[in-house]
């Protein structure tokens, strides 16, 4: 088997600032990552090519043959059968945009010294279906469609351990409990899309689900949790109060009552109790968005968009983010009413205003949140901090 190799191209500029700190192949959406879904698929290890202050911890691998995959695009059954049938120096476009492209050692070594590694006979994929993050809103807009077909992937030849008696469910057939995962006390209606319940997961009493839903391992849902499909909960994240088409990513925390809707957060961000978010504008026009490239708003196209955060993010109790609100890394927000629609990384304040989070103090609260979990801030980790603060500087100085 070939080499698979993920590889970020201008999308991820779209992404910020979830890929500020992973490659665009790094973000959950359904169950799986896509680089978990790519690896599921083609029953091998995936590589990256990303930005370079971030393949230290994300690397590449390559050998004599290898298949270079576009990191936001998600595998289906028909664009993996051609992927497995291509030869070398094919590649698989859509339009203008790089799909797949398969290529040998030398051509590898060309690529990654910039140089030129000649002409691929091109295909055009736009007969085959699958899908593609293009901007933050496809990731729960997409969520639904993604869930689906990772509960399929994951569920197939597969048998659930068994749901209690003390649960209300619909739909059994479309429910999977991973081992170790605990359900007790509440009502699950997956008549409306699938529940995965993922290993050594918790659902506290009194939690109403409909889904689809994704509770990955070692997730929790607190006590009364109102959750609406299509909702990810990632790995280790604890949710409490109400979700509605959501994705967070892992570790992180929305603990308490609040709302929360067509919004994602990355790693380790907290929202304090209470927090909510508009995902609709009171005259019900399309939200307008924070455009990285483009260092403006920009129309998104949606009526529902919400909150999106990124990394080590956080938020006082009490937190109200309006409708299409964008916040950066490493961002530490208090204070009543609404914080502006875009907060900058490294920030620390909220409608009164804000100053700088330097680093160092930044640093003490990551790892106080990470001990927590048994993990260990890495010193690859500081150094990407440490980037993302000297790249985002021009927006704490407007």
């Amino acid at each position: 088997m070939a080499n698979i190799i993920l590889f970020d191209n201008e999308v991820r500029e779209q992404l910020l600032p979830l890929t500020y700190t992973r490659p665009v192949c790094e973000i959950r959406v359904g169950i799986l990552n896509i680089r978990e879904k790519w690896e599921h698929w083609l029953q091998d290890k995936a590589s990256y090519i990303t930005q370079d202050y971030l393949a230290e911890k994300y690397p590449i691998d390559y050998g004599a043959d290898n298949f270079l995959i576009n990191g936001s695009v998600l595998p289906s059954e028909p664009l993996c059968r051609l992927v497995t049938q291509m030869e070398p120096r094919e590649a698989y476009l859509m339009g203008d945009e790089l799909i797949v492209a398969r290529l040998d050692g030398e051509q590898m070594e060309q690529l990654i010294h910039d140089e030129d590694f000649g002409e691929l006979k091109g295909f055009d994929l736009e007969d085959t279906p699958f899908l593609k993050i293009n901007h933050l809103w496809d990731i729960y807009r997409l969520n639904d469609a993604a869930l689906r077909e990772d509960f399929a992937l994951l569920t197939k030849g597969r048998t659930s351990e068994p749901l209690s008696a003390t649960n209300r469910c619909l739909g059994t057939e479309h429910i999977f409990v991973e081992p170790g995962a605990k359900v007790e006390f509440a009502t699950i209606n997956a008549e409306t899309g699938p529940v995965y319940i993922g290993k050594d997961a918790l659902i506290m009493e009194g939690c109403l689900i409909r889904g689809p839903l994704a509770l990955c391992e070692g997730a929790v849902l607190k006590m009364g949790a109102k959750i609406y499909g299509a909702t990810t909960v990632g790995p280790y994240s604890k949710v409490g109060g109400e979700v509605n088409n959501s994705v967070l990513i892992g570790y992180s925390n929305k603990a308490h009552e609040g709302f929360l809707g067509n919004s994602v957060l990355g790693e380790w961000c907290n929202l304090g109790a209470d927090t909510n978010n508009s995902n609709l504008k009171n005259t019900y026009d399309e939200v307008k968005l924070w455009n990285y490239p483009a260092e403006r708003f920009l129309p998104t196209g949606q009526q529902f968009c919400g909150l999106f955060m990124g990394d080590h993010a956080r938020c006082g109790i009490n937190t109200m983010f309006n409708t299409g609100t964008v916040v950066g890394v490493c961002a530490n927000i208090f204070g009543s009413g609404y914080p502006r629609n875009f907060v900058p990384s490294f920030v620390w304040g909220g409608p009164a205003g804000y100053q700088s989070y330097r680093t160092e103090k930044a640093y003490v609260a990551i790892e106080n949140m990470m001990a927590r979990r048994n993990q260990t801030f890495s010193i690859e980790d500081r150094l990407i901090l440490l980037r993302i603060y000297e790249d985002t500087a021009k927006y704490r100085a407007k």
